[in-house]
Protein backbone atom coordinates (compact mmCIF):
# COMPACT_ATOMS: atom_id res chain seq x y z
CA UNK A 1 0.00 0.00 0.00
CA UNK A 2 1.34 3.54 -0.67
CA UNK A 3 2.99 5.76 2.37
CA UNK A 4 1.04 8.92 3.48
CA UNK A 5 3.72 9.73 5.94
CA UNK A 6 5.18 13.19 5.45
CA UNK A 7 6.50 16.34 7.14
CA UNK A 8 4.60 19.27 8.15
CA UNK A 9 6.37 22.17 9.48
CA UNK A 10 9.18 19.82 10.03
CA UNK A 11 7.36 17.44 12.08
CA UNK A 12 6.80 13.79 10.65
CA UNK A 13 3.11 12.91 10.29
CA UNK A 14 1.65 10.08 9.44
CA UNK A 15 -1.04 11.62 6.68
CA UNK A 16 -0.87 14.68 4.81
CA UNK A 17 -4.53 15.24 6.02
CA UNK A 18 -4.61 18.13 8.84
CA UNK A 19 -7.65 18.65 10.80
CA UNK A 20 -7.87 22.73 10.45
CA UNK A 21 -8.65 25.24 13.38
CA UNK A 22 -12.72 24.96 14.52
CA UNK A 23 -14.56 24.13 17.37
CA UNK A 24 -14.27 20.55 16.24
CA UNK A 25 -11.27 20.35 18.32
CA UNK A 26 -12.66 21.82 21.39
CA UNK A 27 -13.23 18.32 22.66
CA UNK A 28 -10.32 16.21 23.93
CA UNK A 29 -12.44 12.79 23.47
CA UNK A 30 -12.99 13.96 19.65
CA UNK A 31 -9.17 14.71 19.26
CA UNK A 32 -8.49 11.30 20.61
CA UNK A 33 -10.79 10.17 18.32
CA UNK A 34 -8.79 12.15 14.93
CA UNK A 35 -5.77 10.50 16.24
CA UNK A 36 -7.29 7.10 15.87
CA UNK A 37 -8.90 8.06 12.59
CA UNK A 38 -5.76 8.76 10.78
CA UNK A 39 -5.36 12.87 11.23
CA UNK A 40 -1.78 13.86 10.38
CA UNK A 41 -2.01 16.41 12.84
CA UNK A 42 -4.78 18.92 14.63
CA UNK A 43 -4.34 22.53 14.82
CA UNK A 44 -6.37 23.34 17.79
CA UNK A 45 -9.52 26.12 18.23
CA UNK A 46 -7.52 29.50 18.30
CA UNK A 47 -6.72 31.47 21.65
CA UNK A 48 -8.81 35.16 20.50
CA UNK A 49 -8.04 37.83 22.13
CA UNK A 50 -11.61 39.86 21.44
CA UNK A 51 -13.30 36.83 23.07
CA UNK A 52 -10.88 37.08 26.43
CA UNK A 53 -11.25 40.62 26.96
CA UNK A 54 -14.86 40.11 26.01
CA UNK A 55 -15.33 37.65 28.98
CA UNK A 56 -12.79 40.12 31.02
CA UNK A 57 -15.46 42.62 30.55
CA UNK A 58 -18.40 40.43 31.48
CA UNK A 59 -16.88 39.78 34.83
CA UNK A 60 -16.37 42.79 35.62
CA UNK A 61 -19.76 44.05 34.78
CA UNK A 62 -20.82 41.20 37.21
CA UNK A 63 -19.03 42.27 39.69
CA UNK A 64 -19.88 45.89 40.05
CA UNK A 65 -23.34 45.10 39.59
CA UNK A 66 -24.61 46.73 42.47
CA UNK A 67 -21.73 48.22 43.83
CA UNK A 68 -23.20 51.42 44.25
CA UNK A 69 -25.87 50.48 46.53
CA UNK A 70 -24.28 48.56 48.86
CA UNK A 71 -20.08 49.85 48.65
CA UNK A 72 -19.22 47.81 52.09
CA UNK A 73 -19.98 44.95 50.71
CA UNK A 74 -17.07 45.08 48.04
CA UNK A 75 -14.26 45.23 51.27
CA UNK A 76 -15.81 41.61 52.11
CA UNK A 77 -14.59 40.11 48.77
CA UNK A 78 -11.96 38.72 47.59
CA UNK A 79 -9.78 40.79 44.69
CA UNK A 80 -10.27 38.25 41.68
CA UNK A 81 -8.79 38.72 38.25
CA UNK A 82 -9.63 37.33 34.93
CA UNK A 83 -7.86 34.05 34.29
CA UNK A 84 -7.23 35.85 30.43
CA UNK A 85 -5.64 32.66 28.39
CA UNK A 86 -5.29 30.27 31.20
CA UNK A 87 -8.51 28.40 31.09
CA UNK A 88 -7.47 27.43 27.12
CA UNK A 89 -3.95 26.79 27.84
CA UNK A 90 -5.37 24.05 30.75
CA UNK A 91 -6.89 22.09 28.19
CA UNK A 92 -4.36 22.30 25.95
CA UNK A 93 -2.24 20.90 28.17
CA UNK A 94 -4.96 18.18 28.59
CA UNK A 95 -5.47 17.02 25.58
CA UNK A 96 -1.65 16.96 24.73
CA UNK A 97 -1.40 14.32 27.62
CA UNK A 98 -4.29 12.22 25.95
CA UNK A 99 -2.89 11.96 22.62
CA UNK A 100 0.27 11.82 20.58
CA UNK A 101 -0.04 13.28 17.48
CA UNK A 102 1.21 16.87 16.48
CA UNK A 103 -1.09 19.61 18.00
CA UNK A 104 -0.16 23.02 16.83
CA UNK A 105 -1.38 26.09 18.75
CA UNK A 106 -3.42 28.72 16.77
CA UNK A 107 -3.31 32.67 17.73
CA UNK A 108 -5.70 35.39 16.76
CA UNK A 109 -5.05 38.45 18.76
CA UNK A 110 -5.70 42.20 17.62
CA UNK A 111 -2.80 43.91 20.64
CA UNK A 112 0.83 43.42 19.26
CA UNK A 113 2.05 41.83 22.43
CA UNK A 114 -0.52 39.50 23.06
CA UNK A 115 0.43 37.16 19.93
CA UNK A 116 3.28 36.73 21.37
CA UNK A 117 2.52 36.20 24.91
CA UNK A 118 -0.25 33.68 23.90
CA UNK A 119 2.17 31.72 21.40
CA UNK A 120 4.55 31.53 24.71
CA UNK A 121 2.07 29.93 26.97
CA UNK A 122 0.80 27.30 24.05
CA UNK A 123 4.19 26.42 24.20
CA UNK A 124 4.55 25.97 27.34
CA UNK A 125 1.43 23.82 27.15
CA UNK A 126 3.41 21.20 24.55
CA UNK A 127 2.21 22.07 21.14
CA UNK A 128 4.29 21.37 18.65
CA UNK A 129 3.84 24.41 16.41
CA UNK A 130 2.35 27.34 16.50
CA UNK A 131 -0.24 28.80 13.56
CA UNK A 132 -0.78 32.80 13.45
CA UNK A 133 -4.34 32.97 12.40
CA UNK A 134 -4.15 36.58 10.72
CA UNK A 135 -7.73 37.31 10.28
CA UNK A 136 -8.30 40.89 9.93
CA UNK A 137 -10.48 42.67 7.25
CA UNK A 138 -8.46 45.80 6.39
CA UNK A 139 -11.24 48.26 5.93
CA UNK A 140 -9.58 52.09 6.80
CA UNK A 141 -8.97 53.80 3.37
CA UNK A 142 -5.97 55.61 5.69
CA UNK A 143 -3.93 52.39 5.82
CA UNK A 144 -1.76 51.94 3.13
CA UNK A 145 -0.86 47.91 1.78
CA UNK A 146 2.71 48.89 2.87
CA UNK A 147 1.73 49.29 6.12
CA UNK A 148 -0.86 45.93 6.88
CA UNK A 149 2.56 43.96 5.67
CA UNK A 150 4.78 45.61 8.00
CA UNK A 151 2.10 45.05 11.04
CA UNK A 152 2.09 41.62 9.59
CA UNK A 153 5.85 41.05 9.75
CA UNK A 154 5.86 42.34 13.17
CA UNK A 155 4.03 40.32 14.23
CA UNK A 156 5.62 37.37 13.19
CA UNK A 157 8.83 38.67 14.43
CA UNK A 158 7.37 39.17 17.64
CA UNK A 159 6.12 35.72 18.16
CA UNK A 160 9.25 34.33 16.63
CA UNK A 161 11.44 36.09 18.96
CA UNK A 162 9.11 34.70 21.58
CA UNK A 163 8.99 30.48 21.18
CA UNK A 164 11.43 28.45 19.74
CA UNK A 165 8.89 26.31 17.60
CA UNK A 166 8.17 26.58 14.14
CA UNK A 167 5.30 28.90 12.63
CA UNK A 168 2.72 29.16 9.91
CA UNK A 169 1.07 32.24 8.90
CA UNK A 170 -2.45 31.42 8.28
CA UNK A 171 -2.84 34.51 5.40
CA UNK A 172 -5.86 36.28 3.44
CA UNK A 173 -5.66 36.32 -0.44
CA UNK A 174 -5.84 39.90 -0.68
CA UNK A 175 -2.45 40.89 -0.50
CA UNK A 176 -1.81 43.02 -3.27
CA UNK A 177 1.93 41.32 -3.76
CA UNK A 178 1.02 37.91 -2.47
CA UNK A 179 4.42 36.23 -3.51
CA UNK A 180 6.37 38.43 -2.05
CA UNK A 181 4.65 38.78 1.11
CA UNK A 182 5.20 34.69 1.19
CA UNK A 183 9.30 35.46 0.54
CA UNK A 184 9.24 37.93 3.37
CA UNK A 185 7.75 35.88 5.75
CA UNK A 186 10.50 32.88 4.55
CA UNK A 187 13.20 35.19 4.81
CA UNK A 188 12.10 35.90 8.39
CA UNK A 189 12.18 32.63 9.30
CA UNK A 190 8.44 30.91 8.85
CA UNK A 191 8.07 27.22 8.30
CA UNK A 192 4.76 27.76 6.34
CA UNK A 193 2.34 29.85 5.23
CA UNK A 194 -1.76 28.29 5.22
CA UNK A 195 -3.60 29.51 1.74
CA UNK A 196 -5.91 30.79 3.13
CA UNK A 197 -7.75 32.44 6.25
CA UNK A 198 -11.98 31.81 4.71
CA UNK A 199 -13.46 35.03 5.41
CA UNK A 200 -17.06 34.92 6.56
CA UNK A 201 -19.18 37.03 4.85
CA UNK A 202 -22.14 38.85 6.23
CA UNK A 203 -25.53 39.04 4.28
CA UNK A 204 -28.34 41.75 4.43
CA UNK A 205 -31.81 40.44 5.17
CA UNK A 206 -33.88 42.91 3.45
CA UNK A 207 -36.62 42.14 5.25
CA UNK A 208 -35.16 43.35 8.61
CA UNK A 209 -32.87 45.40 7.13
CA UNK A 210 -30.15 44.09 9.13
CA UNK A 211 -26.82 42.06 9.00
CA UNK A 212 -27.23 38.35 8.91
CA UNK A 213 -24.40 36.40 9.70
CA UNK A 214 -24.61 32.56 9.39
CA UNK A 215 -21.74 29.98 9.15
CA UNK A 216 -21.23 28.00 5.61
CA UNK A 217 -19.41 25.15 4.58
CA UNK A 218 -16.72 25.64 2.16
CA UNK A 219 -17.29 23.93 -1.10
CA UNK A 220 -14.88 21.88 -3.33
CA UNK A 221 -15.30 24.89 -6.20
CA UNK A 222 -13.90 27.48 -3.29
CA UNK A 223 -10.58 25.32 -3.84
CA UNK A 224 -9.62 27.47 -6.95
CA UNK A 225 -7.50 30.49 -5.37
CA UNK A 226 -5.66 28.50 -2.77
CA UNK A 227 -5.18 25.66 -5.57
CA UNK A 228 -3.92 28.61 -8.10
CA UNK A 229 -1.29 30.32 -5.70
CA UNK A 230 0.15 26.95 -3.99
CA UNK A 231 1.13 25.19 -8.05
CA UNK A 232 2.12 29.33 -8.47
CA UNK A 233 5.07 29.46 -5.49
CA UNK A 234 5.36 25.67 -5.25
CA UNK A 235 9.26 25.69 -5.83
CA UNK A 236 9.57 29.87 -5.77
CA UNK A 237 9.39 28.97 -2.35
CA UNK A 238 11.27 26.63 0.44
CA UNK A 239 8.57 27.06 3.35
CA UNK A 240 5.40 24.36 3.46
CA UNK A 241 2.77 24.98 1.34
CA UNK A 242 -0.18 24.30 3.86
CA UNK A 243 -3.38 24.17 1.40
CA UNK A 244 -6.89 25.11 3.35
CA UNK A 245 -10.68 25.16 2.06
CA UNK A 246 -12.91 22.96 -0.32
CA UNK A 247 -11.81 19.70 0.62
CA UNK A 248 -14.76 17.60 0.32
CA UNK A 249 -13.37 14.09 -0.57
CA UNK A 250 -9.83 12.27 -1.31
CA UNK A 251 -9.11 13.90 -4.90
CA UNK A 252 -9.75 17.19 -3.79
CA UNK A 253 -6.77 15.99 -1.19
CA UNK A 254 -4.66 14.98 -3.91
CA UNK A 255 -5.29 18.17 -6.20
CA UNK A 256 -3.52 20.00 -3.77
CA UNK A 257 -0.70 17.82 -3.21
CA UNK A 258 -0.27 17.94 -7.22
CA UNK A 259 -0.14 21.63 -6.95
CA UNK A 260 2.43 20.92 -4.66
CA UNK A 261 1.17 21.22 -1.26
CA UNK A 262 2.63 19.92 1.76
CA UNK A 263 -0.05 19.14 3.66
CA UNK A 264 -4.04 20.23 3.50
CA UNK A 265 -6.37 21.11 6.67
CA UNK A 266 -9.84 20.02 6.72
CA UNK A 267 -12.72 21.18 8.69
CA UNK A 268 -15.70 21.78 6.72
CA UNK A 269 -16.37 18.37 5.29
CA UNK A 270 -15.68 17.26 9.06
CA UNK A 271 -18.54 19.09 10.72
CA UNK A 272 -20.59 18.01 7.35
CA UNK A 273 -20.01 14.43 7.58
CA UNK A 274 -18.36 14.05 10.91
CA UNK A 275 -15.10 12.94 12.05
CA UNK A 276 -15.18 9.37 10.60
CA UNK A 277 -14.84 11.14 7.15
CA UNK A 278 -11.23 11.42 8.15
CA UNK A 279 -10.97 7.54 7.50
CA UNK A 280 -12.74 7.70 4.33
CA UNK A 281 -10.07 10.58 2.78
CA UNK A 282 -7.18 8.69 4.18
CA UNK A 283 -8.37 5.26 2.36
CA UNK A 284 -9.62 6.99 -0.88
CA UNK A 285 -5.96 9.14 -1.28
CA UNK A 286 -4.49 5.70 -0.47
CA UNK A 287 -6.78 4.07 -3.77
CA UNK A 288 -5.38 7.08 -5.78
CA UNK A 289 -2.10 6.70 -5.30
CA UNK A 290 -2.23 3.11 -5.67
CA UNK A 291 -4.02 3.07 -8.76
CA UNK A 292 -1.21 5.77 -9.91
CA UNK A 293 1.53 3.90 -8.89
CA UNK A 294 2.56 6.27 -6.51
CA UNK A 295 4.56 4.66 -3.56
CA UNK A 296 5.03 7.97 -1.81
CA UNK A 297 3.49 11.57 -1.65
CA UNK A 298 7.23 12.97 -2.96
CA UNK A 299 6.66 11.00 -6.18
CA UNK A 300 3.98 13.21 -7.35
CA UNK A 301 3.92 16.65 -5.02
CA UNK A 302 4.10 19.60 -7.29
CA UNK A 303 3.75 17.86 -9.97
CA UNK A 304 1.04 20.29 -11.61
CA UNK A 305 2.93 23.20 -10.53
CA UNK A 306 4.36 25.71 -12.32
CA UNK A 307 8.23 24.32 -11.02
CA UNK A 308 7.44 21.39 -13.07
CA UNK A 309 4.88 21.93 -15.64
CA UNK A 310 6.06 21.45 -19.13
CA UNK A 311 4.66 24.65 -20.32
CA UNK A 312 5.65 28.06 -18.82
CA UNK A 313 4.14 30.83 -16.37
CA UNK A 314 1.68 32.17 -19.25
CA UNK A 315 -0.43 28.50 -18.21
CA UNK A 316 -1.10 29.30 -14.70
CA UNK A 317 -0.97 33.51 -14.87
CA UNK A 318 -3.05 34.55 -17.46
CA UNK A 319 -4.27 31.74 -20.45
CA UNK A 320 -7.20 30.45 -18.83
CA UNK A 321 -8.27 33.96 -18.24
CA UNK A 322 -7.87 34.64 -22.38
CA UNK A 323 -9.34 31.16 -23.45
CA UNK A 324 -12.17 31.57 -21.44
CA UNK A 325 -12.73 34.98 -23.71
CA UNK A 326 -11.53 33.75 -26.90
CA UNK A 327 -14.17 30.96 -26.11
CA UNK A 328 -17.26 33.75 -25.49
CA UNK A 329 -19.54 33.64 -28.16
CA UNK A 330 -21.00 37.58 -29.54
Amino acid sequence: MSNLQTTYLGIPVASPIVVASSTLSANVDRIRRMEDLGAGAVVVRSIFEEQIQYEVGKMEDVLAAGAESYPEALSYLPILEHADAREHIMWVEKTREAVKLPLIGSVNAVSGGKWADYAKQLAAAGVNAIELNVYAVEADPARTGRDVEARLYETFEAVRNAVKLPIAVKLSPFYSALSNVVAELEARGAQGVVCFNRFLQPDIDVESETLRRQMSWSRAEEMRLPLRWIALLAGRVKLDLIASTGVEQATDVAKYLLAGAQVVQVASTLFRDGVDSLAMLNKGLHAWMDDKGYASLADFRGKVSQRDFEGNLFSFERAQYVDFLLSQKG
